[in-house]
């Protein structure tokens, strides 16, 4: 595939270092291209952005407050409506998985339920990175945080399945360790119509407790485990992407063992969380194999 040459986010950005935020953000804007307005919250992303009178991006972005990604981005595409130009600029909120799952739900279920025309992508890091490491509710299961300095005593919430349950027209997961594949689904949605879902998987050297150097690593253990499937439901139908088809086989699947233990977040993760880690990924791909067949 053709990748735009042309950058959209400046160098010298205030980003941690091996930050796989960084990347998404690149190349979600090479796919979605200059025609963009983006709507960001309270996150790691304002601090990519740089200060007031400062900004490291080449598109237009409005900072809003914590809970109002959904709305704002609705408040856009209503004005872009009204003038006549919905039709050429796409609106794009980003946000964490705290101002996602947590903080922002409502307006984002509010605006998935209008059927409002623009993109949501939600960059999983897995808790509130930028405001010191506090578990969300994606925080996966047995990870230190700042405020489960035990690990966290359950699961991470499943919003690819929360946002498909609001009858959109696509659901995409994606992981920054995949950049070719994150790069092509913004390409796809862009051109459709209605509320658009991504669910990316952004490793983080310090929330996460792994060198810098090791993040396109640990991104795509996610995926080789098992844990992270990457695939797309346009218009209800679940299409697997290519770097997930082969791990239809459990066989080809990585012990997720070798992903929690690269991590010093799972450092004294019990020996029965990991047993719960391999009975999801299990039926996790026991249900993806139900929905290809029946469908």
């Amino acid at each position: 595939m053709d990748i735009v040459e042309e950058e959209f986010i400046n160098p010298g950005t205030r980003m941690c270092a091996g930050c796989a935020m960084q990347l998404i953000y690149r190349f979600a804007l090479k796919a979605l291209g200059p025609n963009t307005i983006l709507t960001v919250p309270a996150s790691c992303l304002t601090v990519l952005h740089g200060m007031q009178g400062f900004c490291s991006t080449k598109v237009s972005v409005l900072h809003t407050p914590f809970a109002t990604t959904g709305a704002a981005a609705s408040g856009i595409v209503a004005s872009l409506e009204e003038k006549g130009l919905a039709d050429n600029i796409c609106v794009v909120a980003f946000a964490g998985d705290g101002g996602t799952s947590d903080i922002g739900i409502q307006a984002l279920s509010g605006a998935a339920e209008r059927g409002t025309n623009f993109i949501y992508a939600c960059y999983d890091n897995e808790a509130y990175m930028n405001t010191g490491v506090q578990r969300s509710s994606s925080t996966p299961l047995g990870a230190f945080t700042a405020t489960t300095p035990g690990g966290k005593i359950r699961p991470k919430k499943n919003m690819p399945r929360i946002l498909e349950a609001h009858g959109i027209p696509y659901v995409a997961t994606a992981n920054g360790s995949y950049p070719i594949d994150l790069y092509d689904k913004f390409k796809r949605a862009r051109d459709i119509k209605g509320t658009r879902y991504f669910h990316i998987l952004s490793a983080c050297p310090p929330g996460w407790r792994f060198d810098p150097k090791d993040t396109i690593y640990i991104g795509r253990l996610a995926t080789e485990t098992g844990f992270w499937p990457l695939y797309e439901i346009i218009n209800g139908k679940f299409v697997l992407s290519q770097p997930s088809k082969k791990f239809l086989d459990p066989a080809k699947r990585k012990d997720i063992e070798q992903y929690l233990s690269a991590q010093k977040r799972f450092s004294n993760i019990s020996k029965q969380d990991i047993e719960s880690y391999r009975n999801y990924i299990r039926d996790q791909w026991n249900e993806i194999k139900r929905r290809l067949e029946n469908q």
